[in-house]
């Protein structure tokens, strides 16, 4: 139902400020969710196209967003595929591209959708319906995988008894949900551990959401994809929530945007080279008070961005 998808956009007046919809430009949303950054760069004359892997997100941006007619696409796929997706609508490149990353309000608030803890609900975590569920990832990978992703993904301190104890559970046959999965990690944990601020299984559904999609592989893949993206003037911005993804976009615009190939040593440039990118941001840009207290997951948002320069 469209309708029940609701999402606040973060950051939405910086990101406006910086991929400067306008009539005549056409912007690439690579995490259309439900259409809220997409609707500010349509109000402003932009042509957009929207991706999303999530079918009801689709469905809610669509409805939200028939009013700007043709002005407005949006296509199913992963944004890892950004670049077959302009390909397909015979565009060479945008003015503008933004990925929003992590995952939105809707599908967090819907037990259905196995991303949560705070109710019962399936052990999927998949952001589309393509692909192996929560449920077949932890039945299939052993004991040490597990703990890898846990601490890898979720930069968890406890990953080796939190992936023994969920493994232990599930050769035992428990029927677990989200729930139950959220007690089996709190109980790995020793209880004078437990972080102050967040539940104790929050850093694993982290991990496990991360591993269940791919995210950090998509995410690389549209980082490298940037140059055959966007035009020359054009920019790329990211919205990032946790410091593996935030680390990721940075050490990518860095490299994007450095000139010099020589080798270290050298005391001056001798290569001559020019840099494709320029940056937009020196620093991460964040939510201000007013926005986090109307929005509380805004907190840990870091909008990064960088302009193609030839």
């Amino acid at each position: 139902m469209t309708g029940e998808f609701s999402h606040a956009s973060v950051l939405s007046r910086e990101v406006v400020e910086i991929l400067r919809p306008a009539p005549g430009r056409v912007l690439l949303d690579c995490t259309l969710g439900g259409g809220g950054h997409a609707e500010l760069f349509l109000e402003a004359g932009a042509q957009v196209i929207g991706v999303d892997r999530d079918p009801r997100a689709l469905a809610a941006a669509r409805a939200r967003l028939a009013r700007f007619g043709e002005a407005f696409r949006a296509v199913r796929a992963d944004f890892r595929d950004a670049r077959g997706v302009l390909d397909a609508l015979g565009i060479e490149g945008v003015d503008g591209t933004l990925a929003d990353l992590g995952v939105s309000s809707p599908q967090l608030d819907e037990a259905e959708r196995g991303f949560s803890f705070q109710r019962p609900g399936p052990l999927d975590m998949r952001m589309g319906e393509e692909g192996e569920t929560l449920g077949e990832l932890l039945t299939r990978i052993d004991e040490r995988e597990l703990a890898r992703i846990l601490r890898e993904y979720g930069e968890e301190p406890f990953a080796r008894p939190i992936a023994r104890a969920v493994k232990r559970a599930v050769a035992e046959g428990q029927p677990l949900d989200t729930a139950g999965l959220a007690e089996v990690v709190a109980g790995a944990i020793p209880r004078r551990a437990w972080p102050h601020r967040i539940h104790p299984a929050t850093r694993t559904f982290q991990a496990l959401r991360i591993a269940v999609n791919d995210e950090l592989g998509s995410l690389a893949a549209w980082l490298e994809s940037l140059p055959r993206l966007v035009k020359v003037g054009g920019r790329a911005a990211a919205i990032s929530f946790h410091s593996l993804e935030d680390r990721m976009v940075k050490e990518r615009f860095r490299t994007l945007t450095r000139a010099c190939t020589c080798p270290p040593g050298l005391p001056v440039c001798a290569c001559g080279a020019e840099a494709a990118f320029a940056a937009v941001t020196r620093k991460a840009l964040v939510a201000g008070d007013a926005e986090v207290a109307q929005n509380p997951r805004a907190r840990s948002a870091k909008l990064r961005a960088v302009e193609r320069q030839k």
